[in-house]
């Protein structure tokens, strides 16, 4: 059935305390959700592909090659531009998911339209994470799934060459990539697909519209106009040139430093038509103190020399969750996040970890279950464990810039997304290069 990974070596690293108001303009790696997507897109085209400004960082790698093994050429010898070209997919392979949701979820319905058996496996902690809905999902659309044991990691897919596909109802209250994931592969399947959601709000809509968007631009008809239902007609994929956008999730530590340190960020590069939820962010940094404008130099935040507190539902951008929670513990008045039950099932329990860690430096949080009350009050240096969750490096490193002495016992985490973020952190806030 596979192996796991092997468990690397721990990094530890003192997260910098801030001594003056921050002011760097950054370059930051292309957004893993759109570099993932455009993998997969790329892979089930007709014709080759490029991907240009695409992110390089091990969720996106494991992608890569997990297409590859199957029969795609996937180069990414050129950092700043991929070139895919499809192949007639065949197994047997071995798919090495790491911690990576894109991956165990968006692959396995590729999978099911090559010949042969696809085994998936990954890190130990991506065996707890929920994929039961798009198994079942996958099982009535005609593709055959063994797993060892309850619906999870390790699993084996036995390919037919073809996928009937037709209607399908799913639960994906737990991630949006359960949808996504029947969707990219949804042209390629014989009948197409029509996914029908039926429980609790499907979380992170902003990748769902992602999804959408980008499957349009390749070539599909997607019909959305229904909630919670999404069709796809069979028909080709169009190869074409994808322009990955600078990955807005991976920017809002450094945001959160504009705000912390009543300083200034530019992130340069970003588009001023966006598939991220750049808006909602917007709006979100603007309650908590922040000063937001987008130019031509990019997307600029800067912080007033005040950090206040905010009231939210995150459940369209559940990714925000842990540096929002550092910013609230620096701010003048209480916070209270929900609508993210969902991130218990991320890389982590995200809300018990977050809770644990901030509540052993000396940090007044309550955890309920869908989100976290904030109450602020000075911190103390000591350990935070990260749980290899790149998420909560981030957190930690925000809470760092205004707290001396916070010791994670691993940044090397950080390379799920972004193998820069500790050069680019201490860089940032040192204004040393």
């Amino acid at each position: 059935m596979g192996t796991t990974t092997a468990t690397r070596p721990l990094q530890p690293w003192t997260a910098p305390t801030a001594s003056d108001p921050v002011a760097a303009t950054l370059r930051l790696p292309g957004s893993k959700s759109m570099t993932a997507r455009a993998l997969v897109l790329s892979a089930l085209a007709s014709g080759p592909s490029t991907l240009a400004g695409p992110l390089r960082a091990r969720d996106t790698e494991l992608m890569a090659a997990g297409l590859r093994g199957m029969g795609a050429h996937v180069s990414i010898s050129d950092d700043e531009r991929w070139l895919v070209r499809p192949h007639r997919l065949v197994g047997p392979a071995h798919v090495d998911v790491g911690l990576a949701g894109t991956v165990m979820r968006f692959v396995p319905p590729v999978a099911g339209l090559a010949e042969g058996r696809i085994t998936f496996d990954g890190d130990p902690q991506a065996r707890t994470r929920p994929l039961g809905p798009l198994i079942g999902a996958l099982r009535s659309l005609g593709v055959r799934i063994d797993v060892a044991g309850p619906d999870s990691l390790p699993l084996t897919v036995v390919g037919a060459g073809r996928v009937a596909g037709g209607e399908v109802v799913i639960d994906a209250s737990a991630s949006s990539q359960l949808v996504s994931g029947l969707l990219l592969a949804a042209p390629r399947f014989e009948r197409g697909v029509v996914v029908r959601h039926v429980g609790p709000p499907v979380p992170s809509a902003p990748h769902l519209r992602m999804t959408v968007q980008m499957l349009r631009a390749a070539g599909a008809a997607v019909d959305d106009a229904e909630a919670d239902v999404w069709a796809v007609e069979p028909g080709p994929l169009t190869g074409r040139g994808w322009e990955i956008e600078p990955d807005l999730s991976g920017a809002v530590p450094f945001f959160a430093a504009a705000l912390v340190t009543g300083g200034e960020v530019t992130l340069a590069g970003w588009p001023h038509s966006s598939a991220q939820p750049v808006e909602r962010l917007r709006e979100l940094l603007q309650r908590m103190g922040g000063e937001v404008q987008l130019s031509t130099a990019g997307l600029t935040v800067r912080g007033t020399g005040t950090v206040r507190g905010l009231e939210a539902d995150l459940s369209d951008v559940s990714e925000l969750t842990p540096a929002l929670t550092a910013l609230a513990m620096l701010a003048d008045s209480p916070s209270r996040f929900t609508g993210v039950a969902h991130i218990r099932g991320h890389e982590t329990d995200r809300i018990a970890a977050l809770a644990r860690e901030f509540t052993a430096l000396g940090a007044d949080l309550t955890e309920s279950r869908d989100g976290l009350e904030i109450r602020p009050r000075p911190l103390r240096g000591g350990t935070f464990r990260t749980y290899a969750d790149h998420r909560m490096a981030h957190a930690a490193a925000v809470a760092g810039l205004a707290v001396p002495g916070i010791e994670l016992d691993d940044v090397a985490c950080t390379s799920k997304t972004m193998p820069e973020f500790p050069a680019l952190w201490s860089a940032m806030v040192t204004g040393k290069s």
